[in-house]
């Protein structure tokens, strides 16, 4: 996929952005961009073919958190879509409830990216052939192959049980099962809620084993 202009970016990525028609965000592309009439043209081309790509996207269940009931579905979704994320869960795990938070973050402004969950109770083939051992267990998958795992919270931020949305966001990425990086500031100070998730990380600080 061809790399957006950056004015372009800015605005699709916004955290209000899905929720807006294609007029207001070529309004807001105008009110920032003060480039040449040229650049300025190009850029509203560019804008409209991404808010219609975005349009595709949604309609194909991107930009949802979905749960998926079995693993049948489960292998047929990583093998059909190129880039997807997958969290073998427990929904009694407190740790899987704080993964759930911050992927239900991502998910909302990374559309070319499947997000989705799977209770290990109902994924046992799964389970044992990805070998899913420690909960929460968070795979990247990029055209059905398994190219990085997340094992509790291995990797991610500075301290147990402690880490932001923007750093699971970087972990993604260097999995490149994300495109670029859209976590802003404004959204990190409405969705991640970090206070709340440590505050609930206390009640259990070993990793849950399956």
């Amino acid at each position: 996929m061809a790399a957006l202009d950056p004015h372009v970016a800015a605005v699709v990525d916004r955290d209000h952005a899905q929720d807006e028609d294609e007029d207001a965000l070529i309004d807001e592309l105008e009110n920032d961009d003060k480039s040449f009439n040229a650049f300025r043209e190009s850029r509203r081309k560019q804008l409209h073919s991404e808010y219609k790509r975005a349009q595709e996207l949604r309609a194909n269940a991107h930009g949802s958190y979905s749960e998926i009931k079995d693993e049948k579905a489960l292998m047929d979704i990583t093998t059909s879509t190129k880039l997807c994320v997958v969290h073998f869960s427990k929904n009694d795990f407190n740790r899987c409830r704080i993964m759930d938070g911050h992927l239900e973050t991502l998910v909302k402004i990374h559309l070319d990216t499947r997000f989705l969950r799977i209770d290990v109770s109902n994924a046992p083939f799964l389970v044992v052939k990805l070998k899913v051992q420690v909960l929460p267990c968070v795979l990247a998958f990029i055209d059905g192959v398994c190219v990085d795992r997340i094992v509790g919270f291995e990797g991610l931020g500075r301290e147990n049980d402690s880490f932001t949305t923007r750093e699971l966001e970087a972990r993604l990425l260097r999995s490149a099962v994300l495109i670029r990086s859209k976590v802003q500031s404004d959204q990190l100070a409405q969705h991640n809620k970090r206070t709340k998730y440590e505050a609930a990380a206390n009640e259990g600080n070993e990793d849950d084993s399956d």
